[in-house]
């Protein structure tokens, strides 16, 4: 995606990322990729979820929402915690 085309989530394209981990089978652990790891992912993702409603509006603090987009994708692809 190039710098011009950052998408804004709405409030509630937001809702309903945050509500698909609500009733999923979690990791207590999981690593992202190589170079991020979360040791106790439900406490992970309740600080992302917080982050991305404050930063939700601002295309340069994307990042927590990012960052949900991959665990939800790799938790989809059944990737399974990896210490």
């Amino acid at each position: 995606m190039e710098k011009s085309e950052i998408k804004l989530y709405t409030e509630e394209e937001l809702d309903e990322l945050i509500a698909w981990f609500s009733d999923k089978d979690l990791p207590k652990s999981y690593r992202i990729d190589k170079a991020t790891y979360a040791p106790d992912l439900r406490d992970t993702l309740e600080r992302l979820f917080e982050q991305a409603r404050i930063c939700r509006e601002n295309p340069r603090m994307q990042g927590c929402i990012f960052l949900l987009e991959r665990i939800k994708s790799g938790l989809e692809q059944g990737k399974v915690a990896d210490s």
